[in-house]
């Protein structure tokens, strides 16, 4: 993305908190006027639209300051990480639209510093190696209400400290054996502050590093030391990590850093009704194969949302309408709904296409004769070229636009009732054909050959209906997705209810569809608007060779909303 393109035009009045911090900082000389972000995720499972949001605020702070955004990968924990979960959050980025500074990093770049620092905060005094097993620590932390204990090696000397952490390195020791810990207050109330774990022993293969190391820093060690290596000016994390801020400011203090020197600030994480956004709980659900993998359309991931076809500018605008907060809240999946239906009504060509099919026979149209009749794109582009749409005798109609006993209002077809064939003629149901069990196969109909689509006519109907050439028509795997669950909260279920007990079990449904032949342009990803149906996108699997295969996007309006 192109930075003069997303430089957002300074406001003064609605400037987020974030944007004030930033403002002030400049003003005051901080960091000689730098900004430079950083997106930390952890190699642990795929990107969510939570992630999402945090990118585009990374970014776009970064963007609208003309600083820096660096992509680092907190590969601090090999037992979960992999080059899948890499590579896939580097594409996800890019499919944002956002450039990182060169070049990619990790934390596991600076596992040697990380370690100097470690030596060095034992020479000062202010790190120990423990002894204690987790069972053990967790009980001695003490609770908000009570102070913890301090552990019986707290004051081993530092040589002895020193001696072990180069034992521990080199894999003399057992995992759960000894951790090296922070020395700083057992009775703070901040249960971070309580002496805290820095480094535990891992006997795992690294992705990048193999098995030159078997200990590995936790987050709270790696993290601003991070950001300091790296000259990081603004470190904005979510509010769960409010509590861990003192411990990353003693940990820059301890070391006694001052110039160049990081600050970490916090939003309120994104929490999006009618889904799920634990990485934990999503790997259950594809592991448990609840959903057919990371980037199922029904998942919150980006991966699979791009597969579903939401676009990178939908995403965009939904982060900046959510906006950043202080506080938790929850933001109505209707809202990204919302984004994206704005997003395509403007750029998804139309195209017609019937998904629940009954046969409709023109009589008085000459059996075998076939007619292109022109059809605009995208009525919404002033620039629109046009499509050829097929017409023939025989057409398919969708089976809910005709009834045989109407209700008064009911402007479809019904035996009698005149509508217009969209982009055709206006016709008149005169007949129909019913199978043993009575459902009708068959509508037969009369058209009228002066009521062309931009003629002049005296003949007034209220319905219009889309339509398909049988003789043109391409047949596709239509998947129906819908949201994966029925309650708004699914985290949030009564005391014995877990979130899985409220996936939707029409969640996914999957029929035949039959469109129109200008479809075979449809490229992986493309939306499109089925008119009168909704927006579906090509699926990374169709193939106009091997079969057509279209995932729904979202409908045309906001159905859950009058079911609720």
């Amino acid at each position: 993305m192109d930075k003069a393109e997303n430089k957002t035009p300074e406001n003064k009045t609605s400037l987020n908190f974030l944007e004030q911090i930033i403002e002030n900082d400049i003003k005051a000389g901080k960091n000689q006027g730098r900004v430079h972000t950083r997106f930390p995720p952890e190699p642990n499972g795929y990107l969510h639209i939570g992630h999402a949001k945090s990118i585009c605020l990374n970014f776009g702070l970064a963007l609208k300051y003309n600083g820096k955004t660096n992509l680092r990968f907190d590969d601090t924990n090999p037992t979960k990480e992999s080059t899948e979960y890499v590579d896939a959050i580097i594409e996800d980025v890019k499919w944002l639209g956002f450039q990182w500074e060169e070049p990619i990093w990790y934390a596991s770049d600076y596992f040697g510093k990380l370690y100097e620092f470690a030596e060095y905060l034992i020479k000062k005094g202010k790190a120990f190696v423990c002894d204690m097993t987790a069972e053990e620590m967790s009980k001695g932390r003490g609770t908000p209400q009570m102070p913890g204990v301090e552990s019986p090696w707290r004051n081993r000397s530092v040589e002895e400290n020193l001696d072990l952490l180069d034992r521990m390195r080199k894999g003399e020791f057992k995992e759960g054996e000894r951790v090296l810990r922070a020395k700083i207050d057992m009775a703070s109330p901040n249960m971070w502050m309580r002496d805290p774990v820095m480094y535990r022993i891992m006997h795992a293969h690294h992705h990048r590093t193999g098995d030159k190391w078997c200990i590995y820093p936790m987050y709270d060690w790696a993290h601003g030391q991070s950001d300091y290596l790296e000259g990081i000016t603004h470190s904005i994390c979510t509010l769960e990590f409010e509590n861990h801020r003192p411990l990353y400011e003693w940990f820059l203090d301890a070391l006694d850093i001052k110039e160049s020197r990081p600050r970490q600030y916090e939003f309120a994480r994104l929490n999006l009704s009618y889904t799920v956004m634990s990485k934990r709980k999503l790997l259950q659900l594809v592991e448990e194969k609840y959903v057919n993998g990371w980037d199922d359309p029904r998942m919150p991931t980006v991966s699979g949302l791009r597969r579903r076809g939401y676009t990178p500018a939908s995403i965009r605008a939904f982060s900046e309408k959510v906006g950043v907060a202080k506080r938790e809240n929850l933001i109505d999946v209707s809202l990204l709904e919302f984004c994206i239906r704005e997003d395509l009504n403007k750029n998804a060509p139309r195209v017609m296409s019937v998904l629940n099919p009954v046969k409709l026979i023109i009589d008085n149209y000459p059996e075998g004769q076939a007619e292109e009749l022109p059809a605009i794109i995208n009525p919404e582009d002033p620039d629109s070229e046009k499509r050829m749409v097929p017409f023939s005798r025989e057409l398919y109609i969708e089976r809910d636009d005709f009834m045989e006993d109407p209700p008064k209002k009911f402007f479809r077809l019904a035996p009698g009732k005149e509508v217009r064939l969209k982009y055709a003629y206006i016709i008149r149901c005169d007949d129909v054909v019913k199978d043993e069990k009575g459902e009708i196969t068959e509508i037969h109909c009369t058209y009228f050959p002066d009521t062309k689509s931009g003629m002049e006519t005296t003949r007034k109907v209220k319905g219009t209906l889309h339509w398909v050439s049988i003789a043109h028509a391409e047949e596709a795997e239509v998947r129906l997705y819908d949201r994966l669950f029925t309650v708004s909260e699914p985290e949030n279920g009564e005391e014995g209810q877990d979130f899985k007990d409220f996936i939707n079990p029409d969640s996914l449904k999957v029929v035949k569809g039959y469109c129109e032949p200008f479809i075979k342009t449809a490229f992986a990803g493309q939306g499109f608007q089925f008119e009168r149906l909704g927006y579906f996108a090509a699926d990374k699997d169709s193939n106009p060779e091997t079969g057509l295969i279209f995932n729904r996007t979202v409908t045309l309006r906001d159905s859950w909303a009058k079911s609720r």
